[in-house]
């Protein structure tokens, strides 16, 4: 990529979206191209086929996607599957019809089988089942990954596809129903605090155990895949180190400064034993997450507070 090269990010006032924005202007990158959702629908194959036309980008961040925690995947099924779809549908298709250098899609780990061997290995994708909850969002995630891996078979498209781990950072959602587990234990602790409760219900056991990348690593090495990877398949992105739910609002829970006691509720979902991404592939090719998970943690309260003071 050039500094003026014509470069797309899809999704870019998402938390990934933005990530990968802000990294691109601290490298000095001057064309960027951006819409909000409200001047673009990406769900709309004539509105995005006219845009692709209007703009014609060089180099495509994917990175619009329907996005939510267990609650909201498995309340809205429907919609995760088919907005999921028609969005990576007509961004790939349009990259290739308007001649787009390069393009990266965004999956996700929930990709993989929910009781795949673990670490999880690229090469696992497709060999089990998947976690209920989330397999409208994982379907389409893997129907993202196929869709740029058919398009380098049959054009010779230069589409790769790279599967994050779990993802916390500045702009997270904080929905106290349909954000992810650590942004939702950070508003939890935060409110509990502040209205000076004597404890804090998590759900389920605690057991499980996920891993957490910091949104601007995430961008960076989107950033260097893009410039040096060129492969069919997918790549892991995430750090090879994950922690129990448990452990983890410990930690919120000290970061943040809440004194009470925490009770886990059995009675909710735990969703996947275990996430955990083996990165070796990432790693031989030169690139390591920067931000460990307390100094990112702090980082992202630091954010959320300056939205929920």
């Amino acid at each position: 990529m050039e500094k003026t090269s014509r470069i797309y990010i899809a999704g870019h006032r998402g938390m990934v979206g933005s990530a990968i924005l802000r990294k691109l202007q601290y490298e000095g990158f001057t064309n960027l191209i951006t819409r909000t959702s409200s001047e673009l629908d990406l769900r709309n194959q004539q509105a995005v086929a006219d845009f692709f036309t209007l703009e014609k980008p060089e180099y495509v961040f994917l990175a619009a996607a329907k996005v939510g925690g267990i609650v909201a995947n498995n309340t809205y099924r429907a919609d995760f599957l088919y907005d999921n779809l028609v969005i990576q549908n007509n961004i790939i298709h349009n990259s290739y019809i308007t001649g787009v250098t390069k393009l990266l899609f965004l999956g996700s780990s929930c990709i993989y089988p929910k009781l795949a061997p673990q670490p999880l290995k690229e090469e696992y994708l497709l060999t089990g089942l998947l976690e209920p909850t989330n397999e409208p969002y994982a379907i389409a995630k893997i129907a993202g990954i196929k869709l740029c891996d058919a398009y380098r078979d049959q054009y010779n498209c230069d589409f790769i596809s790279v599967m994050p781990t779990n993802l916390y950072g500045y702009n997270d959602n904080y929905h106290p129903e349909n954000s992810h587990v650590l942004p939702a234990l950070i508003r939890k602790f935060h409110e509990a605090k502040a209205h000076g409760e004597k404890e804090v219900i998590v759900w389920g056991s605690g057991s499980p155990m996920r891993e957490f990348l910091f949104a601007d690593d995430l961008a960076d090495a989107c950033y260097y895949l893009m410039q040096t990877y060129s492969e069919p398949s997918l790549i892991n992105i995430g750090t090879g180190e994950d922690i129990t739910i448990k452990d983890l609002a410990l930690l919120i829970k000290d970061i943040v400064g809440f004194e009470g006691e925490l009770i886990f509720d059995s009675s909710k979902p735990d969703g996947t034993p275990r996430k955990l991404m083996d990165v070796s592939k990432l790693h031989s090719r030169g690139w390591k997450h920067r931000v460990e998970l307390p100094e990112g943690i702090k980082m992202a309260y630091a954010d959320f507070l300056t939205k929920h003071p």
